[in-house]
């Protein structure tokens, strides 16, 4: 897998839509002079997941993930603190015919403290 965005979940993040960090903007489908794409990932269980990115029309991008996000984060039972990582496949002969893969992981507190992530499936 070439190129990943790894991101711990704020609360904007849960509540409405996932800020995509910009370096991996250029990851996404293009976007051929329009401010939106949709593309579908598949999870670890490989349920596909259809999403969609948007970005400003001018200005500074501002890449987010709204379609599509709200469900993956309730079925996953995501929480502030939570982590969640996109990859982009290298392009591979027999590859798998979903270009992304999205990885959810809890995060694991101990006495407070957090101790690490564990895989959501």
């Amino acid at each position: 897998m070439a190129q990943r965005s790894s991101k711990v979940l704020r609360k904007t993040d849960i509540k409405k839509r996932y800020s995509v960090p910009t370096g991996f903007l250029s990851s996404l489908p293009p976007f051929n002079g329009g401010h939106a794409v949709d593309f579908q990932a598949v999870d670890g269980s490989g349920r596909v997941w259809p999403f969609r990115c948007s970005i400003r029309k001018k200005g500074h991008p501002k890449p987010v993930i709204s379609k599509g996000w709200r469900s993956f984060v309730h079925s996953k039972g995501l929480k502030v603190g939570d982590k969640v990582q996109f990859y982009k496949k290298e392009n591979e002969a027999g590859a798998n015919k979903h270009a992304y893969e999205i990885r959810a992981e809890k995060e694991i507190k101990i006495f407070g403290a957090v101790f690490g992530y564990a895989p959501i499936i």
